[in-house]
């Protein structure tokens, strides 16, 4: 039985080929032993990674944000990365804004968004100040709920930069949008960060075996509820392998609009163009499976 209340800390990585590189991201992870990694999802082709950790969260929210286990192991991912990686030499199908891309905290059952929304608040400062990287926050972490597809689309995230690729990070080192912490400045080796804190957020993606990434698009567009889609879906089109494009979907809220949902409307919209899709899948454990996983990982309170 769960006995105390659960932060999860979401980490994207620009970066899964080089694996000495992940190891000592890794490495710097597991020297907080109350915030273990619960998941990893490596995808070559996308040459992104996402970590999920867990660590138990105290009643206190500023107490949270100033001495918290999560925090401090995210940090130490974060100082890692930005040792292991230059955002210069980075080529992959998925967009990216930084080394580190995004970090996202969200409570698990029992515990509340305020109490993660301190530590991002806190995790912010330290990067953009201390580690002296330009970082942005989103929504309960902004005082005015900002959202992370706002800053994205800002920054240019959704634009291939190079010849319908993308390779490297932001082209220039001035920034369109103001960080809320950290220089003005971009350094190429390391670009942005985002952190923000939500409730639950599931990623699905679907395949669509194509070539033509227009009707993909279009699809996508559909499907998204800026599109006229389904509600709490985001959604956009990535080559993935040869003769594949997915359609990658962020699932608002999926207790609502989940999985099966999304997967019967590409479907459908595929038919419309002509097109076959393979079965999607979520790119991380449920809520319920992470927390057994982070359970059986120790004795903890």
């Amino acid at each position: 039985m769960l006995k105390c209340m659960l932060g999860c800390c979401k980490v994207y990585i620009s970066e899964s080929r080089n694996k000495g590189a992940l190891q000592a991201i890794e490495r710097a992870a597991k020297q907080f032993l109350e915030a273990p990694i619960i998941n990893k999802f490596e995808d070559v082709i996308y040459n992104r990674v996402g970590y999920t950790l867990v660590s138990p969260l105290r009643t206190e929210p500023s107490l949270e944000s100033e001495s918290s286990p999560l925090k401090s192991a995210v940090l130490a991912m974060v100082k890692a990365a930005f040792e292991a990686i230059d955002l210069e030499l980075h080529v992959g199908n998925h967009p990216r804004l930084g080394v580190v891309d995004h970090i996202c905290f969200h409570p698990l059952p029992r515990a509340s968004l305020d109490q993660v929304a301190g530590i991002a608040k806190a995790l912010a400062v330290d990067v953009g100040n201390s580690l002296q990287v330009p970082t942005f926050v989103y929504g309960a972490a902004h005082e005015e709920g900002r959202t992370l597809d706002s800053i994205r689309r800002e920054l240019g995230y959704f634009k291939p930069n190079s010849g319908g690729h993308w390779t490297g990070g932001p082209k220039s080192r001035s920034l369109p949008l103001k960080p809320d912490h950290g220089p003005a400045q971009v350094t190429e080796a390391k670009g942005v960060i985002v952190i923000g804190a939500t409730p639950w957020v599931d990623n699905y993606n679907v395949p669509v075996f194509s070539t033509n990434i227009g009707a993909v698009r279009r699809i996508a567009k559909r499907v998204s509820e800026r599109g006229g889609g389904l509600p709490s879906v985001q959604a956009m089109a990535l080559s993935h392998g040869d003769n594949v494009i997915e359609v990658a979907c962020n699932l608002l809220d999926p207790a609502q609009v989940g999985g099966l949902s999304v997967q019967r409307e590409v479907e459908s919209l595929a038919r419309e163009e002509g097109m076959d899709v393979g079965k999607g899948y979520f790119t991380d454990f449920s809520q319920e499976a992470i927390i057994q996983s982070y359970l059986k990982s120790g004795p903890f309170l």
